[in-house]
């Protein structure tokens, strides 16, 4: 028999996905369209040309997708609401087809015996809010807690845990500063600006979910453990701007009700002539969560470097002397991803120590890795590689909670191979393999040992 690390009674397992990865229908039943619909369109920005149209045809095959969870024993699915789906245009007028969608699927869960997990925003902006500003206004703050109401008013009875914002980094910073993610925009102060604003969207989105009566509200992260390339001054310094840009701009607002005290050593001009923040804007922030996600996939090793662009003017806030640099001596996933499990127990240790009482309880609300999995000649997927990603990093959850981390459950990422953003469906992050031609749904070998581990726990 496999030895499976051993996780306290109650603890949650799950599997989860997003709504532009999986859905497809773009343009069915009143749904408007997002960020990505038009970042995918728009030639270059997307591997191979490819969108989420259609992707894994969720909309459609949902009982199918939810039959697969059953069979795997889950306790609980995080999935998206796509934003667009609910109120096309990103204010006014609400698309009951829409709501309708997403009662059918919690309903389906429930009859299922599995728990469902909401993220109200996964990166589906609706495009008549960048329209009018984006994330860089606190309109769409705004907007965003009145879409909140409008899910919670027809699924609190139903949805037990909520989840605002997942992985705000990569929506500011990917998608204001970058430009690898949508809107593909490279700004200074923009990004800043969006980064702060999300951040106030969260905050009234808790309140709006308060307010429903909802009995976990929380955020995701994507939060990085950040190690100097070496032990010179200057790689350490680095590792300070690493951290401030990647973890220190949510944390500490969201669990200290503070502003990073590294941020103009990070932004410089960029943060110290902001004119984006109000007066109770960390308050509004901070308040109580009940539960912290994070998405955790490899640690970052960073190395100083100087500015890539000479220009002040011309900065982005992602230009922050310093570069990630390839770890050597581990294994690397298809994403070029190292594969260190014991990083996950430093990084979950180290918020404990840094935040104490005032970190609540969290979950792994993302965690897998995507490989050179192919088929066999008689059509099964053996994954080994990312059976033994998934047993390791279990196993340094596991030390984590045996250091006093209160950790509460674990999602995979993902169930389904899906639609990996600008890399296109190039990338497959699924316990389950989806023929894109076709859309036939096939468990890997990953997708056994997960059910074994599960039903472990339960004897």
């Amino acid at each position: 028999m496999t030895d499976f690390p051993r996780f306290p009674p109650g603890f949650v397992f799950g599997a989860a996905t997003a709504s532009y990865q999986i859905e497809g229908a773009a343009h069915e039943d009143g749904r408007g369209p997002s960020i990505w619909d038009t970042y995918s369109h728009t030639p270059g920005l997307v591997a191979n040309g490819d969108t989420g149209d259609i992707a894994c045809d969720h909309y459609h095959r949902y009982p199918e997708d939810v039959a697969l969870l059953r069979e795997l024993g889950v306790d609980s699915y995080r999935f998206s609401i796509a934003w667009p789906r609910i109120v096309p245009a990103g204010s006014g007028a609400v698309n009951p087809k829409g709501l309708d969608f997403y009662a059918r699927l919690v309903d389906e869960l429930l009859a299922a015996g599995i728990e469902p997990a909401v993220t109200l925003y996964h990166w589906d902006l609706p495009q008549a809010l960048e329209d009018r500003g984006g994330w860089r206004v606190r309109e769409t703050a705004e907007r965003f807690a009145e879409y909140t109401a409008v899910v919670a008013e027809h699924l609190a009875d139903r949805v037990p845990r909520w989840i605002t914002l997942n992985e705000p980094w990569c929506s500011a910073f990917l998608g204001y500063s970058v430009g690898r993610h949508a809107p593909g925009a490279r700004e200074g102060r923009g990004a800043l600006a969006a980064a702060h604003h999300l951040l106030v969207g969260h905050g009234l989105a808790v309140q709006a979910l308060r307010a429903a009566g909802v009995r976990e509200a929380g955020i995701t992260l994507n939060l990085d453990r950040n190690l100097p390339a070496t032990g010179s001054a200057a790689d350490r310094a680095a590792v300070v701007r690493a951290d401030t840009q990647h973890n220190l701009v949510w944390t500490e607002p969201l669990l200290a009700g503070r502003y990073p005290d590294t941020e103009e050593e990070t932004w410089g001009e960029l943060i110290s002539g902001q004119d984006f923040r109000r007066d109770g804007d960390p308050a509004l922030i901070g308040q109580p969560l009940d539960f912290l996600g994070i998405n955790y996939y490899r640690p970052t090793v960073v190395a100083d470097a100087p500015y890539r662009e000479a220009d002040p003017a011309r900065r982005t806030a992602t230009d922050n002397r310093y570069a990630e640099v390839r770890l050597e001596g581990v294994r690397h996933t298809a994403m070029e991803w190292p594969v260190v499990p014991d990083s996950l127990t430093d990084l979950l240790v180290a918020l404990k120590e840094r935040y104490g009482e005032a970190l609540p309880p969290i979950h792994i609300t993302e965690n897998g890795s995507a490989e050179h999995d192919e088929p066999s000649a008689d059509g099964t997927v053996h994954d080994r590689d990312r059976v033994a990603y998934l047993r390791d990093h279990l196993t340094a959850l596991k030390s984590a909670l045996d250091a006093g981390v209160d950790v509460r459950g674990y999602y995979v990422w993902s169930l389904l191979d899906n639609f990996e953003w600008a890399l296109g469906y190039g990338k497959r992050f699924g316990i389950v393999r989806v023929d894109y031609d076709t859309l036939r749904r096939t468990p890997k070998d990953s997708y056994h040992w997960y059910r074994a581990l599960i039903a472990a726990q339960r004897r």
